[in-house]
């Protein structure tokens, strides 16, 4: 029996070399030229090199799903990937090897031949690519354009129903068609991008534990708050490493940040994908009080981040959407700096999650004090590593 026959042509790029990347892959039927499927995904900030390899691999998991065992030519314009992949030039790059690795065994190795093309002949695959980098800026997953009365397969990755913290995949949470990176970091990737985050100083809710959303009365800052805020800038002053300054538009981040900004001398920029949740019909309550008027929708808000609270409030997962889109942004704005970030409980658990690739039961899982400081450091090769969560320390 004759085995069906593969075109994969791939391609990934990168908006700053490391900077905002995607990939894009198309799966062509050998004899006829039709397009079989496409995968094309927005990886927040990664290298050239690490986008043209997440998208070899993804076309290869797509080719497989079509047909294991067919046989597969795989054409890109990255002379890289394509000498390395065919066994001519030897893989000196750490973080290349484990997505050669990958690659090599996605199909058996005499099923697939590699093929460089020049760019213009690989126009597909490129356009899919910058198609996802720009939805991924605009906080958006890429959706593959079926051509009219076509049967167009896609291979987009799809969140798990149960993983309701999906968002457009980010520097530590790579697509779902590629494993991540893992192990030591290189010694030449030069300095990560930090986010220190600060939870804002306490209001008069935070004592009585009340929900205290984005869709409440915008509380200002306590008299203790106003404390905790100068000594949580004082800690930072001596510390010397903040180099930039972003806040949450609610008021009790921004009296925050601007305690922190007076003492080190930095302006304060406002992003508002850094607010905090609306919790709708549950603002300034209490929790026993919610479970006592809404114990059916707190029981599913408990059960699934994609679960709203009452009210039109935003879910867990809507909120990890837009705290992803600022991650990426930020990133991008403040390459290798160490930038404060004065922000809420649920998008510092977050980034956390996020970073750590956590389950979304974690969110409820940490601890976050007022006032206190966490740190996500964020590499250039596209992981994170958690380096602090909250601490207190400058509050004693």
């Amino acid at each position: 029996m004759t085995r069906r026959r593969f075109i994969i042509e791939a391609d990934g790029g990168s908006r700053g070399n490391p900077g905002p990347a995607g990939y894009g892959a198309v799966v062509l039927d050998a004899v006829t030229g039709e397009p079989l499927a496409e995968v094309a995904e927005y990886i927040g900030t990664a290298t050239n090199n690490v986008a043209e390899y997440k998208g070899l691999i993804a076309g290869l998991r797509a080719a497989h799903a079509l047909d294991p065992e067919a046989d597969v030519q795989v054409r890109m314009d990255s002379k890289l990937v394509v000498e390395q992949m065919s066994g001519r030039w030897k893989i000196k790059h750490p973080d290349m090897r484990p997505l050669a690795a990958e690659a090599k065994g996605l199909l058996p190795p005499g099923q697939v031949t590699y093929g460089w093309i020049p760019r213009e002949k690989n126009k597909h695959a490129d356009r899919l690519a910058n198609e996802a980098m720009d939805a991924g800026g605009r906080g958006e997953r890429w959706q593959p354009k079926v051509p009219p009365g076509g049967t167009l397969a896609t291979a987009a990755p799809e969140a798990p129903a149960d993983d309701a913290l999906a968002e457009p995949a980010a520097p530590d949470a790579p697509s779902a068609a590629v494993a991540p990176v893992r192990g030591w970091g290189s010694a030449d990737l030069g300095a990560p991008t930090t986010f220190v985050l600060l939870r804002h100083g306490e209001t008069p809710l935070t004592p009585e534990k009340r929900f205290s959303g984005s869709g409440g009365t915008d509380p200002g800052l306590s008299p203790v708050g106003h404390r905790q805020a100068e000594l949580v800038a004082a800690s930072l002053a001596a510390r010397g490493t903040i180099q930039a300054i972003v806040t949450s538009p609610l008021k009790r981040c921004r009296e925050t940040a601007d305690a922190v900004a007076a003492r080190l001398g930095l302006d304060v920029r406002v992003d508002e994908g850094l607010r905090e949740t609306d919790f709708g019909a549950w603002e300034g309550l209490t929790f026993a009080e919610v479970r006592d008027r809404h114990p059916d929708d707190l029981d599913a808000w408990l059960a699934s981040a994609k679960a709203a609270p009452t009210g039109g409030g935003e879910s867990f997962a809507t909120v990890a959407r837009r705290v992803a889109l600022s991650r990426d942004k930020l990133i991008a704005r403040h390459a290798g700096r160490t930038v404060l970030l004065v922000t809420h409980v649920t998008p510092i658990k977050t980034l956390t999650r996020l970073a750590l690739g956590a389950p979304p039961e974690s969110l409820f899982r940490m601890e976050l004090s007022a006032a206190s400081l966490s740190a996500v450091a964020y590499y250039t090769d596209g992981n994170a590593s958690v380096r602090l969560l909250n601490d207190t320390s400058h509050l004693r």
